[in-house]
C-alpha cells in the first residue's frame, strides 16, 4: 500500500485518508474517490490529498477484517459487518467463551496490520454480547498475511469458542443439624436458585436431611428419581475429607468421589463426584453466599458441557485468589464495582408532537391500520422491540389522544410547550428530558412505522465515538435517512436549534464523526405525512379506507 500526498491526476481509486468539506458536497474519509470526487476536489482548488492506494495483491480493510473474523467464527458466533475495518464477533446463545491466549496471541505478533481482541477466558455471555472484535489498522493489508492467518486457523482453530449453556435440571439436598439456623438454610437455597437460574437451568423442588451419609444417600436417590441431571450437596458443616459425611452420602448413593480440593479461594473445599454419569457436587461453606467464589467456576463448565475432571479443577489456581484479605488497599468487591463498566445507555426519542398539517384532516399518527393500532403506536412498538432504552416520546398537538393511542406502554412522557413553532422545538424538549447518564439518543419520526426493531439495533452496534463513529446514519443505496442516532457530544448544539429544521444540519459539519450503515430495505427513506402516502404502505398496515 501507498501512503501519502497524492495529486489528483493519480487520485482516482485511491482511498481517502481525511475528510473533505466542499460546497454542496462531503467527502468522508475512507470513500473510494471515484471521477466526480476527483473534479470536485479540482473545483474546490485542491491540487493534493492524503489518501492510499492499494498495491497488486493488497486487501482493502473491510475485506480483510471480512476474512479475519470469519477465520475466527466457530459455531454460534457471529462475524457482524463490516465497517471502517472492523467486524465484531457476537454470541448467539447464552453459554460460556472459552479463549486459547496461544493463538489469539499467534494472529497478533503476525502483523502490525491486523489486531484482535476479545473478553478473558471463561466469560459467561448472553444472546448478542460483543465476544471479539477484529481491527484491521491500516486502509489494506497485503494478501500473503491475509493467507497465513487463514491457513493457521484451518491447521489449529481461531482460538474462540463459545459452549451454550444447557438447560440443566438441578437438584439439591441440604443436611441439617440441631441449632442450624432456618434463615440459614433459606439462604443457601436462595443463592443456589439464582445461580442455576442465571445459566439457564431450572432447581428442583429442594430436600432437606438429616447430617448423616445415609440420609444424603437417599436424597440424592430421590432428585435423581425426579429427573435431576445434576446434584448438589450443601452439608450442614463444611467438607473437610473425601470421607466426610457429604462425599460418603454420595458413595452410598452409588456413586463415586472423582476429586477434593480446588484451588480457588473461596472455594477450597468442593468436592467433585459423580452417581452413574450425573454430576454431584459437595458444596463448600461459601457456595450459601450469593457472592461470587469457586462454586460458581465449577458450574459454568458443567452447565456448558465442559470436562471437569481433576486435572481441569487443578489447573483452575491462575486467577484463582477471589478472597478479600486485610492487606488489601481496595477488597474485591468494591473493586470489582468500581472497575466493572456500566452498560452504556442508549436512548431512544420518538417525535410525535407535530400538527400533521399535510395530512389535514386527519391526524397522521392517530390513523389506525387494519387491525386497529395508530401509527404511532406501530411506531413505538417497533422502537421498544429494540435494546434503546429509555424511550421517551415527545408530545404537542392533541397529546393526550397520542397517550391514550400509546395505551401504557413503557414509555416516557415529555411535552414540547413550544410543539408548534417547529420540529427544532420537539427535538429540543426531547434531548433536554434525556437521563444524564444517557450516552446517545436516537431520534425517530413518529411516521416511520416500517423501521423495525433489528434496524435500529443495527444502528445501535454501530454507535462508537472513540471509533470516530459518534452519530449514525442509516442509508438505502446510498441515500441517508432516519432514524439518526446522536452521542452525547452533540445534545448543546440540538439542543441551540430553531425553527421549523431538524438535526440533520449538523451532519456536515461533523463529518469525521459519521458513520452511515446500509440498510437492506428502504423503510429509513419513507414517512408518511399525506393521505396519498397511506396507499403505498403494505396492505396490513394501510387504513381500511386507504386502498
Amino acid at each position: 500500500m501507498i501512503f501519502g500526498a497524492t495529486p489528483l491526476a493519480a487520485a482516482e481509486g485511491a482511498v481517502l485518508a481525511h475528510s473533505h468539506r466542499l460546497p454542496g458536497r462531503v467527502l468522508r474519509k475512507g470513500s473510494v474517490l471515484d471521477a466526480a470526487a476527483v473534479a470536485a476536489l479540482r473545483e474546490a482548488g485542491r491540487t493534493e490529498v492524503i489518501a492510499a492506494r492499494l498495491e497488486p495483491g493488497d486487501v482493502a480493510e473491510d475485506a480483510a477484517a471480512a476474512r479475519l473474523a470469519a477465520a475466527l467464527a466457530t459455531p454460534h458466533l457471529d462475524a457482524g459487518r463490516a465497517g471502517t475495518g472492523r467486524v465484531n464477533l457476537l454470541a448467539q446463545a447464552h453459554g460460556l467463551l472459552r479463549v486459547t491466549a496461544a493463538r489469539i496471541d499467534a494472529i497478533n505478533l503476525l502483523h502490525e496490520s491486523l489486531t484482535v481482541a476479545t473478553l478473558p477466558d471463561c466469560s459467561v455471555v448472553a444472546p448478542r454480547d460483543m465476544v471479539a472484535t477484529v481491527k484491521v489498522i491500516p486502509f489494506a493489508v497485503p494478501g500473503p498475511v491475509l493467507d497465513a492467518v487463514e491457513a493457521a486457523s484451518r491447521d489449529g482453530g481461531g482460538g474462540i469458542a463459545l459452549h451454550p449453556f444447557r438447560p440443566l435440571k438441578v437438584g439439591l439436598a441440604l443436611s441439617e443439624l440441631p441449632g442450624l439456623k432456618e434463615s440459614v438454610t433459606e439462604g443457601t437455597i436462595a443463592a443456589t436458585a439464582a445461580r442455576v437460574a442465571a445459566l439457564t437451568g431450572t432447581l428442583l423442588p429442594p430436600l432437606r436431611c438429616a447430617h448423616t451419609a445415609e440420609a444424603i444417600a437417599d436424597a440424592v436417590r430421590r432428585l435423581l428419581a425426579a429427573g435431576a441431571e445434576l446434584v448438589l450437596i450443601a452439608g450442614a458443616s463444611a467438607t473437610v475429607d473425601r470421607r466426610d459425611v457429604g462425599p460418603q452420602g454420595v458413595v452410598a448413593a452409588g456413586g463415586e468421589i472423582l476429586h477434593f480440593g480446588m484451588p480457588v479461594d473461596p472455594g477450597n473445599l468442593i468436592c467433585r463426584g459423580r452417581v452413574g454419569a450425573v454430576p454431584a457436587l459437595v458444596l463448600p461453606g461459601c457456595a450459601r453466599s450469593p457472592r461470587a467464589n469457586g462454586i460458581d467456576w465449577v458450574l459454568r463448565r458443567l452447565f456448558a458441557g465442559l470436562p471437569l475432571g481433576p486435572a481441569e479443577i487443578m489447573r483452575m489456581g491462575v486467577g484463582g485468589l477471589l478472597k478479600d484479605t486485610d492487606a488489601r488497599p481496595l477488597p474485591r468487591a468494591k473493586a470489582t464495582a468500581a472497575a466493572a463498566p456500566r452498560p452504556r445507555m442508549l436512548a431512544a426519542v420518538v417525535l410525535a408532537a407535530g400538527q400533521s398539517t399535510r395530512m389535514a384532516p386527519y391526524h397522521k399518527l392517530l390513523v389506525a391500520d387494519r387491525g386497529g393500532k395508530p401509527m404511532v403506536a406501530r411506531v413505538v412498538d417497533n422502537v421498544l422491540s429494540s435494546r434503546a432504552r429509555p424511550v421517551l416520546v415527545v408530545l404537542g398537538h392533541r397529546g393526550e389522544e397520542i397517550r391514550a393511542a400509546l395505551g401504557g406502554r413503557p414509555v416516557t412522557y415529555v411535552t414540547a410547550a413550544d410543539h408548534a413553532a417547529g420540529l427544532s422545538a420537539s427535538l429540543r424538549a426531547g434531548i433536554a428530558g434525556l437521563p444524564g447518564e444517557a450516552a446517545a439518543a436516537l431520534v425517530c419520526l413518529g411516521d416511520m412505522p416500517l423501521v423495525t426493531g433489528r434496524m435500529i439495533d443495527r444502528l445501535l452496534d454501530a454507535f462508537d465515538p472513540d471509533e470516530g463513529r459518534g452519530i449514525v446514519v442509516p442509508t438505502h443505496q446510498g441515500k441517508p435517512g432516519n432514524p439518526i442516532l446522536w452521542g452525547r457530544a452533540w445534545f448543546a448544539e440540538i439542543l441551540a436549534l430553531s425553527g421549523d429544521v431538524g438535526a440533520r444540519a449538523l451532519l456536515a459539519r461533523h463529518a469525521e464523526q459519521v458513520a452511515e450503515v446500509e440498510i437492506g430495505d428502504d423503510a429509513v427513506l419513507r414517512d408518511f405525512d399525506t393521505v396519498e402516502s397511506l396507499a403505498t404502505l403494505p396492505a396490513r398496515l394501510r387504513p381500511a379506507d386507504a386502498g
